[in-house]
């Protein structure tokens, strides 16, 4: 049994090993994983928003409970982020390659600074309302994938597609969690705060989570360097 101060850690980390061998195996995804993973790791930062509001976990250093931030989430954020944006290609075997300059001009591009800032003009407007900030960060995520769509209709399918394989990885590593440290989720989640609903032992929440994170980060890649998937 991993004493529970390094399960975080440990479970975070756990996210770096696919990172690694997707990394090393697919050389043509390094790009847009290096490039994904450094934009995703900063987000880390943001822990102090969600302890202990949506959960407490033991951390190095005990840094979570002591200052909401923690080493644990940069590493986590980091791991996700470039597996999130090339799942979708490595299972259908697709390459981004440049958008054509002449493509850039179509009416719907007009607004492709505007779609890349929802989801960041979304989550302040619904923090503060009374409810636990996993919520407005979940909607943020939809409202910003949903943007991605509208103003780049060619990454539709990666989208959608893209959060359920998401949610099927993420699930895998839920199932280790809770087979390595069993009932670790009811003791940190914050449950009590939450909807309640739990597909078995995980939170609808966390599952809500990790679609919305592989629907909204499956496409913002080609989107920000104008780039598509052949």
């Amino acid at each position: 049994m991993i004493n529970e101060q390094y399960i975080w850690f440990v479970w975070a980390s756990a996210f770096l090993i696919p990172w690694a061998i997707i990394y090393w195996v697919y050389p043509q995804y390094r790009h847009t994983m290096l490039w994904t993973s450094l934009f995703t790791m900063p987000f880390g930062l943001t822990e102090p928003i969600f302890v202990p509001e949506y959960w407490s976990p033991p951390s190095l250093f005990n840094l979570a409970l002591r200052t909401g931030f923690d080493i644990e989430s940069l590493i986590f954020c980091f791991g996700i982020g470039g597996i999130g944006a090339v799942l979708y290609n490595l299972i259908n075997k697709q390459v981004p390659v440049k958008v054509e300059p002449g493509e850039r001009l179509q009416p719907l591009h007009r607004h492709h600074y505007k779609a890349l800032a929802a989801p960041f003009i979304t989550f302040p407007l619904l923090f503060f309302f009374p409810w636990n900030p996993i919520y407005p960060s979940i909607i943020a995520m939809i409202v910003g994938a949903i943007a991605n769509i509208l103003c780049r209709p060619d990454l539709q399918r990666k989208t959608w597609v893209g959060g359920l394989l998401f949610l099927g990885f993420y699930i895998i590593f839920l199932i280790v969690l809770e087979l390595s440290a069993p009932e670790y989720i009811e003791k940190v989640w914050n449950l009590a705060d939450l909807s309640g609903l739990m597909i078995g032992f995980m939170p609808l929440e966390e599952l809500l989570f990790a679609i919305s994170f592989g629907m909204y980060w499956a496409g913002v890649y080609e989107h920000f360097t104008w780039r598509k998937a052949v």
